[in-house]
């Protein structure tokens, strides 16, 4: 059997991190010995944590050395689990407290302009990503976390669901490709994740296990409440099969593409002006739009570049996209501010929501605006943009009354 083993983060550059190595020994108790720069001020905290994991998981001697960083409760406490759980076979879960907000449901169509990816491996960066208030935050277990740091993720994930205060952002978790990640869901399902982001689909069938995993989670721990899919297309196989994987399941609120792997899987290179994936970004939105669910672009992988992401996001918008990711805080207000309705889109809707109600009123079967017809769809989308300015204050709840 192995003894010893580590979890979590240690170097320059690490903050609020630490890296915890346990040793099971035949006997002494628990010697705990800690490496900490507020060992004065938090120092006896930090050891009586370590001690009640350990006393959790019925580990009476061990050998255990924490080098902390500035580590809160919910990372060290991860930390102690993952290297414990290389060296005991155990179901037992050392859970902290569950923030009251971090219960709260998300829903299928509530706007998601921004989403903002979070290393799963990386507490730091975790931490203050609410207060820059994208729409959602992505807790990332694939691309941005190391093959031989997975495990240890995994619990820190888990942890930041139930006590990370994320500020209203939607809680989202990137898996590892199935099969690998349909083992990353029972680290999430029970702990009040949104959504499940799954990356690189390329059929239906990947959907339905995921599905399948999430059923058997929640029926086995007693979890009613919704958690929504949302597919990455990722691969030519994939946006060909775009609208198979975007109506898979009624769980899905949106499908996504990846351009990195996209462009690398056609052996061609992503530019800005971003010809070489039109033809999978309209597939995807086609696809999306089909099956009713939101489409989401890219990432755009320059933080420095702002002119050339606020282009991106007109493109993307004029596209048909929704929302799209980003990899920088920086990023989320540019990407809000132009995914929004602009004034001219509010003006024009305003004047189509007007006309629809003056005919309904008048009882007439059509609808004009001037010397044209307005189609049902126009009414709709344009009711659609009155909802998204009304959600995001740039338009007053009594807009009707106070233009009479």
């Amino acid at each position: 059997m192995k003894k010893l083993a580590s979890s979590g983060n240690k170097g320059k550059g690490i903050r609020s991190d630490c890296f915890v190595s346990v040793e099971i020994t035949d006997k002494g108790g628990h010697n705990i010995q800690l490496e900490s720069k507020v060992k004065a001020m938090f120092g006896e905290s930090i050891l009586k944590l370590a001690t009640d994991v350990l006393q959790y998981f019925d580990i009476k001697n061990a050998k255990v050395i924490i080098e902390d960083f500035g580590a809160l409760p919910l990372v060290l406490s991860a930390r102690m689990e993952a290297a414990i759980k290389k060296l005991i076979d155990t179901d037992k879960e050392f859970l902290p407290d569950l923030l009251e907000e971090n219960k709260n449901e998300s829903f299928k169509n509530q706007h998601r302009f921004s989403r903002l990816y979070l290393p799963g491996n990386t507490p730091s960066l975790m931490l203050n990503a609410g207060i820059h208030q994208p729409n959602a935050v992505i807790l990332d277990l694939e691309d941005a976390v190391a093959h031989d740091k997975k495990h240890d993720a995994r619990f820190l994930v888990r942890n930041s669901l139930r006590q990370m205060n994320f500020y209203g952002a939607e809680r989202m978790v990137r898996i590892n490709q199935v099969p690998k990640g349909l083992d990353d869901l029972d680290y999430l399902i029970p702990h009040h994740v949104n959504l499940i982001l799954v990356p690189k689909v390329e059929s239906a069938e990947q959907i339905l296990q995921v599905n399948k995993r999430i059923d058997k989670i929640k029926k086995e721990r007693g979890v009613d409440y919704p958690v929504w899919l949302m597919p990455i297309i990722e691969s030519a196989l994939g946006v060909i099969k775009a609208y198979e994987i975007a109506s898979a399941a009624d769980n899905i609120v949106s499908i996504a593409i990846g351009l990195e792997d996209y462009t690398a899987d056609l052996c061609t290179r992503r530019t800005n002006e971003g010809t070489e994936s039109f033809f999978a970004r309209s597939m995807v939105v086609n696809a999306a739009r089909a099956a009713r669910v939101q489409p989401i672009d890219s990432v755009f992988s320059d933080v420095s570049d702002m002119e050339a992401l606020k282009q991106n996001v007109l493109k993307s918008k004029a596209l048909g996209f929704d929302g799209m990711g980003c990899i920088h805080p920086r990023q989320i207000k540019v990407i809000h501010d132009n995914f929004a309705p602009d004034t001219a889109e509010i003006e024009k809707a305003k004047r189509i929501v007007r006309a629809f109600i003056e005919a309904t009123n008048k009882g007439l079967g059509v609808v004009s605006l001037g010397s044209k017809m307005i189609d049902p769809p126009v009414v709709k989308r344009a009711q659609t943009t009155i909802d998204l300015a009304l959600s995001i204050g740039k338009l007053s709840a009594n807009w009707l009354e106070e233009e009479k």
